[in-house]
């Protein structure tokens, strides 16, 4: 009798901690594994700051332009974005120091687009004298900061963009960079120069941008932006806040996300 009491215990116990199972959990919802989780969905544990213990979250985006098709303007649709893009779990070491810094993703540049990301947020740092992608501090990469050459997560967006011709990369550059023109050499060794949409094209003073369908046809598919103003005249990388805006939210927990 005891032993048939403590198993119906544990058995509450469990419904309690997880409330859900077999493909029934939703976004959010706590998991012990995949199988929990309902379609499009993963159980998923790097959230340790936000949530307590693995949660389902969604692996893949809906694609837009199956909902509608690309005949409007590029700011007229909504993309994904991966801050931090380049800050992966477990990437290579390149130096001889230990990396110790914050990561904010698990897979590679090339698994993040070929889930449905569209935007990456990288830092891009002056580094052994060429162009490196670090998550540092005070305007400096070091040994223990740094993850590796940009060129190395460029060439992956110029594959997936190469084996996509139908998709638009936007690229945001928190950027350090004081090596003359060290961007543009980067960006045309990896090939990406093939897609660049120029400054001219781009609307002011929060115009609509050209149609999806255009910028595709002309091939001019990547979008890139600085965060240093003067790069705009002296290399042709939009100056982002010539073009953007930003909300300030903040969200402190996974639930909160379905607030905003």
């Amino acid at each position: 009798m005891e032993k048939t009491i403590s198993w119906v215990l544990l058995a509450a116990a469990l419904i309690l901690a997880f409330g859900c199972s077999k493909g029934e959990c939703k976004v959010g919802d706590k998991c012990s594994s995949d199988q929990d989780c309902g379609a499009g969905l993963y159980c998923f544990s790097c959230l340790k700051k936000v949530t307590a213990g693995a949660i389902c979250v969604r692996s893949t985006t809906t694609n837009q332009f199956q909902l509608l098709n690309n005949s409007l303007p590029f700011n007229k649709y909504a993309f994904l974005t991966t801050h931090n893009a380049f800050a992966i779990d477990g990437y290579p070491q390149h130096t001889p120091i230990p990396r110790v810094t914050e990561t904010n993703q698990e897979d590679s540049i090339t698994t993040q687009l070929n889930n449905g990301v569209r935007a990456l947020m990288l830092d891009v740092y002056d580094f052994q004298g060429d162009v490196w992608m670090c998550h540092s501090f005070s305007g400096k990469c070091y040994d223990f900061t740094a993850f590796g050459p940009a060129i190395d997560f460029l060439k992956e967006i110029e594959g997936f963009m190469s084996a996509n011709p139908s998709e638009i990369v936007t690229i945001i550059l928190e950027d350090y960079v004081n090596a003359d023109k060290g961007l543009t050499k980067v960006f045309t060794d990896a090939g990406l120069m093939n897609y660049w949409f120029p400054v001219s094209g781009m609307p002011k003073n929060g115009g609509d941008w050209p149609l999806v369908s255009d910028m595709v046809k002309n091939d001019q598919r990547l979008l890139v932006f600085t965060s240093i103003s003067s790069k705009e005249s002296s290399e042709g990388i939009a100056y982002q806040w010539n073009y953007m805006v930003e909300n300030q939210c903040k969200v402190f927990s996974v639930h909160g996300l379905s607030e905003l």
